[in-house]
């Protein structure tokens, strides 16, 4: 017997995962960080193929929520690039 997904139910914001932003459901795997390996140029399946314990369902969903809600998903990237950027000028500044 087939088993049929709500696909409404594979990306959640759970409050206190993640700092309540959108991942997929059972994981701690960010829609940020889906769209990030993509950004990169891999596609859905060589994402599922880095993320063993995820579906190609779940790696589209992901991509899916990106792209419809693109200005929020990057703004997330953009913000976690500033941290990165901040962090590697004070670390270069220790050395």
């Amino acid at each position: 017997m087939q088993t049929i997904t709500d696909i409404g139910t594979l990306i959640i914001r759970t409050p206190g995962t993640l700092g309540g932003r959108p991942h997929i459901a059972g994981t701690r795997v960010s829609v940020q960080r889906v769209a990030a390996w993509y950004k990169l140029g891999l596609n859905a399946e060589e994402i599922v193929g880095r993320m063993g314990s995820l579906t190609l369902a779940q790696v589209y969903a992901a991509l899916t929520y990106y792209h419809a809600n693109r200005e929020e998903i990057e703004a997330y990237l953009a913000a976690e690039k500033s941290s990165y950027e901040q962090l590697a000028a004070q670390m270069g500044e220790l050395l």
